[in-house]
């Protein structure tokens, strides 16, 4: 009796922890959507390059990308959203 509670406690804590995991992923998938369809770039690598050239071109894409980021101004909201976040 006690190993079939312990059982049912275990599958119980694996689906919650499951559940969570899926809100967290899809709440960061969601998140990092915004910010790139924002700045009206798409990361794609050129057709017809080598994997080299096409690892290197969206690494500076990415680059590109980060320092456009943080060179943009901070909207108000923005800080109130990270610091209850946190």
């Amino acid at each position: 009796m006690k190993s079939i509670f312990g059982l049912v406690g275990l599958l119980l804590v694996v689906a919650i922890v499951s559940l969570l995991v899926k809100t967290q992923l899809k709440s960061t998938s969601t998140a990092a959507t915004p910010a790139a369809s924002s700045m009206g770039t798409a990361i794609t690598p050129t057709q017809g390059a080598t994997p080299t050239q096409q690892s290197q071109q969206i690494q500076q894409q990415v680059k590109d990308l980060v320092n456009a980021t943080l060179q943009a101004p901070r909207v108000e909201g923005e800080e109130k959203v990270n610091a209850e976040g946190k």
